[in-house]
């Protein structure tokens, strides 16, 4: 039976142990694989093709503001190294983000995207989050629905959960007031579902939120996949303050990660897959979160410099993985975007 809104919130007070085996229990009912506990990854690299962004979040040390002089943008040369250094390593997907960077109009996303596909036509592009496509869509006077189809047809293959942090504007104000509302995130998703896109949904906890954020969180994008069925994956994570205008909070603990990520599994009966978050945890936490109701580990993450930003760098290789999974237990298979899977080990 679907659990409520109410009694999600109860959780909250409930033994992390006893969530983690109820969260398994329900990783086990969706995964019933023919091979015990096949935990899933996929080989990428995070490429930031820009760091200039007006939208000033005090969560992010990664930002840049337009005219400093560590801003960036990767040139084609620069783009391509990275994406032929992911292909050598077995990568089958680049996850391309940056920040919203007034110098850069729209011609210049959908000739980016041309020329990887054209360049390199097996990878796919799993880039641009709501906020970036909600930029492109005002700096280009088009609907979001039009800005999705011209990326789209330009050679986008799926859409990363980025830039949700918490779903709740009381928050958002808080934390990132130039950023886009939660209707916006969702009307993105909602839209790329429709012209048939695969996305992921991303949640950031632990900044000034509570668990009535979180649940709602929860709760508008499990309505969302009621709707559209186009969430492949769930990423909970946990706010990292370093290095940010909120450096004077104090981070989640590994427990508080352990209890979001059972309730999220709990809570998301619609959403097939959970991920846990090495880049944020470490190999270890990533190890237990296989136990309280992830049954994907992510990505390889080749190059990662968002979270790096703020003082969190953990440094994984494919291999390092497969050991991790087998040492918990698993049996490790690399998938791609959609979850089709690639090989076993």
């Amino acid at each position: 039976m679907r659990i409520k809104k109410k009694e999600a919130l109860e959780l909250f007070n409930e033994d992390v142990l006893s969530l983690g085996r109820m969260a398994d229990g329900i990783r086990k009912e969706l995964h019933p694989e023919p091979r015990p506990g096949v935990v899933t990854f996929v080989v990428d690299r995070n490429i930031n093709y820009t760091n200039v962004c007006v939208n000033g979040c005090r969560f992010c040390a990664f930002y840049r503001t337009p005219g400093h002089p560590e801003g960036y943008v990767l040139s084609k040369e620069e783009l391509g190294r990275k994406i032929e250094e992911t292909i050598a390593q077995g990568g089958t997907q680049i996850l391309l983000q940056g920040g919203l960077n007034p110098d850069l109009d729209f011609d210049f996303y959908t000739g980016m995207l041309r020329w990887i596909k054209n360049t390199f036509p097996s990878i796919n592009v799993h880039g641009f989050s709501p906020p970036e496509v909600c930029y492109f869509a005002e700096r280009a006077d088009l609907t979001i629905r039009e800005t999705l189809y011209e990326l789209k047809a330009a050679g986008l293959d799926s859409i990363p959960g980025g830039g949700a942090e918490i779903l709740s504007d009381r928050v958002r104000e808080a934390i990132s007031p130039k950023k886009i509302k939660s209707s916006d995130w969702l009307k993105v998703m909602r839209e790329a579902h429709r012209l048939g896109m695969r996305t992921t949904a991303t949640m950031m906890f632990g900044s000034l939120d509570d668990s009535k954020d979180i649940i709602e969180h929860l709760d508008v994008i499990r309505n969302l996949q009621d709707t559209t069925g186009g969430f492949t994956a769930f990423i909970p994570w946990s706010f990292q303050p370093g290095n940010t205008a909120l450096s004077h909070l104090k981070p989640a603990t590994a427990i508080d990660y352990l209890r979001v990520l059972s309730i999220s599994r709990i809570y998301l009966d619609n959403i097939q897959n959970i991920q846990a978050s090495w880049v944020t945890q470490g190999l270890k936490m990533a190890q237990v979160a296989l136990r309280f109701g992830a049954n994907d580990f992510g990505s390889t993450m080749i190059e990662e410099n968002v979270v790096a930003s703020a003082g969190v760098s953990y440094t994984v290789s494919k291999e390092d993985i497969i050991k991790a999974i087998k040492g918990a237990g698993f049996s490790p298979a690399q998938r791609d975007t959609t979850y089709n899977i690639l090989k076993f080990f």
